[in-house]
């Protein structure tokens, strides 16, 4: 089992970066990483996620915007995030699966509680 405890939300004006981080207690090199976010009245999307190989997959949403990295020495994955628009605002939440990556929130084991960020125009 791993827990998970994301940090680095705040606010942010259009066009600013910011830089998630998710730390995990557990065995976290066994797990793909992922990346979700879920906006008020929407449903959870998918953000990011990255396999222990290092492979990445990212939504087209952020992509070339957006980047997700981990270092298992630190049990840590980060998402930078660039270019921030309004539409990116949303509650960020980290999560853990065993195997391949996966776009469904439902794939995923174990979840953080979440970060804010707001990007105001």
């Amino acid at each position: 089992q791993v827990q998970l405890v994301e940090s680095g939300g705040g606010s942010v004006q259009a066009g600013g970066s910011l830089r998630l981080s998710c730390a995990a207690s557990g065995p976290f090199s066994s797990y793909t990483m992922g990346w979700f976010r879920q906006a008020p009245g929407k449903e959870r999307e998918f953000v990011a996620a990255i396999r222990l190989s290092g492979s990445t997959y990212y939504a087209d949403s952020v992509k070339g915007r957006f980047t997700i990295s981990r270092d298992n020495a630190k049990n840590t994955v980060y998402l930078q995030m660039n270019s921030l628009n309004p539409e990116d605002t949303a509650v960020y939440y980290c999560a853990a699966k065993v195997g391949y990556s996966s776009v469904y929130s439902y794939n995923y084991n174990y979840w953080g509680q979440g970060t804010q960020v707001t990007v105001s125009s």
